[in-house]
């Protein structure tokens, strides 16, 4: 009897396992798909299109208690600045684009790029997007702000590793995560592949204690070991199309800029932008694709050049500007009769913010800039502008 028993239950047991996992596969038929991008991870497929969206100059200061000091017209709700309602619309025309990833070109927060800022401003419009996101990291996230009334001490990024990286809870950042390395020796220079594209993130911040304020590309200093660490990292790239970004261009585009119109003109000053002269140097040898930079508050595109911003057409680097993320706007420099006052600037835009979406190809792009929300005090009309069109890679 006892057998009997045994096999009673057995047999029971195999009948209610059977049905429970019946009823498992009936309620787990149905797939879970819950859509861009989480169903779809990002994957090395050399045949897949990716796309990547791309903007800097982004965030407005918050008008809150941790920023009392700072002058209204500095702040979010200033009559003068994009604010939170460009910084949200920018990110709304990113998040349309359903990118593979986000470059981020830098003076992602103003006025310091202090973590409270990033959490109070930069998170709650582009928060969304952040596991996406691949930063450079610009001079307001480095530098003192001294001008317009306002007095804040610089930060040398920790705010700005503190926000993409993590940080401990007395909030001291973590010294990898997305930013890339955040140490002695590494300032958050990184490069990532899209498939047949290389990609890679520089900080031109030299101007700071956490470079030992050593602009120099050739001394063994901090920016030097970057230049290297550039050369080397394109050397074993074996992507035949590449993209390079960070903040300061080199090759200008608007009016009291502090980059070079071209590089090396007299008086035209901009430390960073000088210094970016060695990388395009390397850059320029190895056939890389495209330059992306921000700083300028302005949508810009620029010929192709080599590295003393001359026209050239069949090996040279075109350059992006595109730092409408939504913070302000600046105005592109003019000349009287109202051509470019930069002969390389084929085109620009200066009324209003917007991100740039760039669709990679196994061996070419192209590109679609449309502006999301009017400058301050603009009407529709401002948005009427477009640019779009394609290119290949020569590497």
């Amino acid at each position: 009897m006892p057998m009997r028993t045994r096999k009673i239950t057995l047999l029971v047991g195999s009948v209610v396992a059977a049905t429970l996992l019946g009823a498992a596969a009936a309620v787990a038929a149905p797939a879970i798909d819950n859509g861009w991008p989480y169903a779809s991870p990002v994957k090395a497929d050399d045949n897949k299109t990716y796309t990547l969206a791309a903007v800097g100059d982004i965030a407005c200061e918050p008008d809150d208690d941790d920023n009392a000091g700072t002058p209204s017209t500095l702040k979010c709700g200033s009559p003068s600045l994009g604010g939170y309602t460009a910084e949200f619309a920018t990110a709304k025309q990113a998040t349309a684009m359903k990118p593979d990833a986000v470059a981020l070109l830098g003076d992602e927060q103003y006025q310091v790029g202090k973590l409270s800022d990033f959490e109070a401003s930069f998170e709650q419009a582009w928060g969304g997007l952040k596991f996406l996101e691949r930063p450079s990291p610009g001079n307001h996230e480095y530098y003192s702000y001294t001008k317009k009334g306002d007095n804040e001490t610089g930060q040398n990024g920790s705010g700005y590793f503190a926000y993409f990286n993590g940080h401990d809870q007395t909030g001291t950042p973590n010294t990898e995560g997305q930013a890339g390395d955040d140490t002695d020796a590494n300032q958050g220079w990184y490069s990532y592949n899209l498939g047949n594209w290389h990609i890679v993130s520089l900080n031109v911040e030299c101007n700071s204690a956490a470079f030992n304020n050593d602009c120099s590309t050739t001394d063994g200093g901090l920016l030097s070991q970057e230049t290297q660490w550039l050369a080397n990292d394109l050397k074993n790239s074996q992507q035949q199309c590449t993209i390079t970004y960070w903040h300061q261009p080199t090759f200008s585009a608007t009016t009291g800029s502090t980059a070079t119109v071209p590089a090396g003109a007299a008086g035209a000053g901009g430390q960073e932008g000088q210094v970016a002269d060695a990388w395009w140097k390397l850059l320029y040898a190895k056939h890389a694709t495209l330059v992306l930079n921000g700083h300028e508050h302005a949508y810009a595109r620029l010929n192709p050049m080599d590295p003393s911003g001359a026209y050239d057409p069949k090996n040279g680097i075109p350059e992006f500007i595109i730092g409408t993320g939504g913070e302000a706007l600046d105005s592109l420099a003019k000349n009287t009769d109202g051509t470019y006052a930069n002969r390389n600037v084929v085109t620009g835009y200066d009324q209003g913010f917007g991100t740039m979406k760039f669709t990679l190809k196994q061996h070419s792009y192209s590109y679609s800039y449309t502006p999301a929300l009017a400058g301050p005090g603009l009407g529709a009309a401002a948005l009427n502008y477009s640019d779009s069109g394609s290119g290949s890679c020569k590497g």
